[in-house]
C-alpha cells in the first residue's frame, strides 16, 4: 500500500480505474482528511499546550479539535479544571463575578473560557486532540498514512463517489473504510489500558 503522497494519488487513480482525475484526486484526499478528523480520536492526535491564564478568555491552539484535559500547573497540587457548558458558565457568572482561581472552563468558538475570572497569573496546560497533518507535495507522509494507509485510500475513494456519480463500488468502499477506522480506534482503546505512559508535545497557546 501507499507510503507517501505520490503513491497514494497513484493508488487512488488505479482503484478508480481512471487516468483523467489527476487534478481532483488531491481534493479527494483532503476531503478524506476532514472526514477522518470528525470521527477519529487516537493517541497520535494528542497534543499539549501551555499558556498563562490571566483573563476570562484565551485563544485555543490553531490545531485544536477537542479537549482531553485542562489543568492548572502553577498551583500546588496541580489542579484539574472541570468542564462546564456555556449555559453553566453563564449561570455561575450570574451568581458571582468575584475573581478567583479558575475552577471551570468551556469552549467558545476558538477560545477557552474560565470561571471565575482569574485573580492572578496561572499557568494552564491543555491536552487536546489536534487536527491531522495534511498530506501535500511538500508534506509527503504522516503517522496516519504510515499506520493506516487503508483508511486514507478508502476515505478518498468514498469522497470520489459523488464526483463520479452512481459508482456501484460505493458500498464496498464504505464498508472497508468503516472497518479501517474502527480498527484504528479499537487498537487505540486497547493501548490506553496497557499501562504505557504517553508523552505529548508541548506548544504555547492563549495569545489573544
Amino acid at each position: 500500500m501507499a507510503t507517501n503522497y505520490s503513491e497514494l494519488k497513484s493508488e487512488i487513480g488505479d482503484w478508480l480505474n481512471r487516468s483523467d482525475l489527476d487534478a481532483v484526486i488531491p481534493t479527494f484526499i483532503s476531503l478524506a482528511e476532514v472526514g477522518l478528523e470528525r470521527v477519529l480520536r487516537v493517541r497520535q492526535m494528542l497534543d499539549r499546550a501551555n499558556a498563562t491564564i490571566d483573563t476570562q478568555y484565551s485563544a485555543l491552539p490553531s490545531t485544536f479539535l477537542e479537549v482531553k484535559t485542562f489543568k492548572l500547573t502553577s498551583t500546588s497540587p496541580v489542579q484539574p479544571i472541570a468542564f462546564a457548558t456555556i449555559d453553566e458558565l453563564d449561570a455561575l457568572d450570574s451568581s458571582s463575578t468575584a475573581p478567583g482561581r479558575p475552577l471551570y472552563f468551556g469552549i467558545v468558538g476558538n477560545q477557552i473560557r474560565v470561571y471565575p475570572i482569574p485573580d492572578g497569573n496561572y499557568t494552564g496546560e491543555l491536552a487536546y486532540y489536534a487536527k491531522l497533518p495534511r498530506l501535500s507535495g511538500s508534506n509527503t507522509t504522516s503517522w496516519l498514512l504510515t499506520s493506516s494507509p487503508d483508511a486514507y485510500l478508502y476515505g478518498a475513494l468514498l469522497q470520489a463517489a459523488p464526483y463520479l456519480k452512481d459508482d456501484e463500488r460505493l458500498n464496498v468502499w464504505s464498508t472497508l473504510y468503516a472497518s479501517a477506522v474502527q480498527g484504528m480506534q479499537t487498537s487505540d482503546d486497547r493501548s490506553a489500558t496497557s499501562g504505557g505512559a504517553l508523552k505529548a508535545r508541548a506548544t504555547p497557546f492563549g495569545a489573544r
